[in-house]
């Protein structure tokens, strides 16, 4: 897996993430979900230095002008309902793709330990494409890899890019066994510990509560 880290460099990046950890920012739950928007773009951009381009011409009021174009067949898939602010961050830079949603939850079947259950997914054919998986937290790895067993079902993959804005070291060596060598992570930041409950240490929090609520 080739891991691109950006907490190991100074960016604009560094003050998004700052605030959607900050406990007393992050009750602000409309700054919470553009903050994660605004890191899905920075990150997308910085995706789309891996992609193929073609040379085109275009034509102005004044004259012509050659230009590098992706010439990529994408599909963002994010996993519900965390997944959505980032979605739309990615999407702000990728306008033209296609779009998948896919659910993923953890049921408890003690205090500390559970399963992974996917109840929904809506996507066009994946085969031959590169999937964009978005997901902002990678905690255990489980719900990823629980996506991408469904997500195998609808093609081959030509390439993997998964976007995520906190992961967890342990997290990121579980997907290792799963996902493909070539298989692209993009994340903002990485911490290193997760609690008994499989929970980031010492991330953010539940992050589809802090964007949309909490649930029962």
């Amino acid at each position: 897996m080739i891991i691109h880290n950006f907490d190991v460099s100074s960016s604009v990046l560094n003050n998004f993430v700052a605030e959607i950890r900050n406990k007393n920012i992050q009750k602000d739950a409309m700054r919470f979900r553009r903050n994660i928007e605004r890191i899905g773009e920075i990150l997308s951009y910085e995706l789309s230095k891996e992609l193929s381009y073609s040379t085109q011409k275009v034509t102005t009021p004044l004259g012509e002008k050659t230009i590098k174009i992706t010439t990529n067949n994408l599909v963002l898939c994010s996993v519900l309902r965390a997944g959505l602010p980032l979605h739309q961050g990615i999407l702000n830079y990728f306008d033209q793709i296609e779009n998948a949603f896919i659910s993923a939850s953890r049921h408890h079947t003690t205090d500390n330990e559970f399963e992974i259950r996917v109840e929904y997914l809506a996507s066009p054919s994946l085969d031959q494409k590169i999937l964009l998986l978005a997901d902002p937290m990678l905690a255990t790895g489980s719900s990823l890899v629980a996506v991408y067993e469904t997500l195998k079902k609808l093609g081959n993959v030509k390439q993997i890019h998964l976007v995520c804005v906190i992961a967890a070291t342990e997290g990121i060596e579980f997907i290792k066994k799963y996902f493909p060598e070539n298989t692209h992570l993009w994340v903002a930041t990485i911490d290193d510990q997760l609690n008994k409950k499989g929970y980031i240490i010492p991330g953010l929090g539940d992050a589809g509560d802090l964007a949309f609520g909490v649930k029962l």
